[in-house]
């Protein structure tokens, strides 16, 4: 059950809490501008001791093996590296100063609001900035400025049961918009009137964040660079009247992702669509024993012809304290683990935690998405599906974002529940937007 803990630590309630905790750290500290780190000049061989902190878990696994081949190039540097509780932890320590790790391993979500705390990498990202997933570019830099390495990405994709569509005749390769996805959802009615085809989550935390997806295909997010809302727009209004007319038509099952009553649906034939992030294919991998080697992934339709076919839901990148002892170190190894081919092979292809490799996410440093060179193998509970394939094609589509304000997951409270409201069919799309967009300003923008 080892990617079930990981998958789960990282993507499923324990977001809620990541997420939730970022709310009680804002930024704080000293007035000190943010230091910009540069690369060394001396062309001695690398050599010292840093302390790098990841997750704990299977991940840390992975991360101990990764780091291990950096070890074994450059044999004069030191690496203590600890599993920590990040979210719990690394917020207050970057504040308070004490005990700072070298390097750190974090949410794309709490770089914004805490980069007064980091190094500033943009001369080092540099080099590598046409060669990186512009989105994870975006959610990384703070006016002008990049304080995260960009580690993974994590497209959205539509999952769907294949046997179920192959019985009611739709072709996947015809899912081309999200009104396709509707009609096509009508369509297996048709053939099971107790289907509810398309899955909404009943979690507010999750829908939201699905939400921000299904936003940020359209190039838009809940704020701009600038911090300004964006909520009411033509996007989101797009999206709340596509959600609308899918619960009008009783072509959903709402239920938190899952949950029991999610997996009966999914196992049943209840459900047959999920558009969600790549790391929904732990549950075929890991909880659908009845439906395990079905399910199948496509592109996510598009919001208008010809429009961006994925859009991110979640990452993590790598971060820098900027009281870190030995920062130039902790670069050459978050360095090496992104932009190098050993580093992201050691990660994502076979290990000994996962034998067929990482498939819960992608890298975000392009040259690395060859689909010709998969670093992770296919996948049996998708029936042999080659996902690599599948997922490194939308991936280079997915347009650039904002940085996620320090406010988000507190806006949950707000644009989480209404949506779930309108999921539920007690409120009105512009109600939504409306509501949403006065209840942040007033409470969390303003306040901020």
């Amino acid at each position: 059950m080892s990617a079930l803990s990981r998958r789960t630590l990282l993507r499923g309630a324990a977001g809620l809490g990541a997420m939730t905790a970022l709310a009680a750290c804002g930024a704080g500290g000293d007035d000190t501008a943010p230091k910009a780190l540069t690369a060394p000049s001396s062309g001695a061989p690398l050599a010292g001791s840093i302390t790098v902190w990841s997750r704990s878990g299977d991940l840390f696994k992975v991360f101990d093996a990764a780091i291990a081949k950096f070890r074994a190039a450059y044999p004069q540097v030191t690496v203590d590296h600890q599993a920590v509780d990040i979210d719990a932890k690394l917020a207050n320590t970057l504040i308070s100063g004490a005990g700072v790790p070298d390097g750190s391993f974090w949410d794309d979500a709490k770089i914004a609001g805490q980069a007064e705390h980091l190094y500033d990498l943009t001369s080092l990202i540099a080099p590598y900035r046409d060669k990186t997933a512009p989105y994870k570019l975006s959610v990384n830099t703070v006016d002008g400025k990049v304080y995260g390495v960009p580690w993974d990405l994590d497209p959205g994709l539509l999952w769907y049961r294949e046997d179920l569509l192959q019985d009611a005749g739709v072709d996947p390769a015809g899912l081309g918009t999200y009104d396709d996805l509707l009609t096509a959802a009508r369509t297996l009615r048709e053939r099971n009137p107790k289907a509810k085809p398309i899955h909404l989550d009943g979690d507010p935390f999750l829908g939201q964040l699905w939400l921000e997806m299904l936003a940020n295909q359209q190039g838009t997010s809940l704020s701009d660079d600038q911090g300004k809302l964006r909520l009411e727009s033509a996007e989101y209004q797009k999206i709340l009247g596509w959600i609308k007319s899918a619960v009008d038509d009783k072509l959903v099952t709402h239920q938190p992702y899952l949950k029991p009553a999610d997996l009966a649906a999914l196992e049943d034939g209840t459900q047959a669509f999920v558009p969600w992030a790549i790391w929904w294919d732990f549950a075929p991998q890991t909880l659908l024993t009845k439906t395990k080697g079905k399910w199948r992934a496509a592109p996510l339709p598009a919001w208008t012809a010809g429009g961006a076919r994925s859009g991110a839901m979640g990452g993590s990148s790598f971060v820098i304290p900027a009281k870190a002892k030995n920062p130039e170190l902790a670069w050459r190894l978050y360095e090496f683990l992104t932009f190098t081919e050993p580093g992201y092979t050691a990660v994502y292809g076979k290990n000994d935690t996962y034998p067929g490799g990482l498939n819960t996410s992608v890298p975000s440093y392009l040259p690395a998405l060859d689909p010709a060179k998969p670093l992770f193998e296919p996948v049996d509970a998708l029936g042999g599906q080659d996902l690599w394939k599948v997922a490194v094609d939308v991936a280079k589509t997915i347009p650039a974002a904002a940085p996620i304000p320090a406010w988000w997951a507190k806006s949950v409270d707000y644009l989480g529940n209404n949506l779930q409201k309108l999921m539920e069919g007690k409120m009105s799309p512009d109600d939504v937007l409306s509501e949403s967009t006065k209840q942040i300003q007033r409470n969390l923008v303003d306040r901020a």
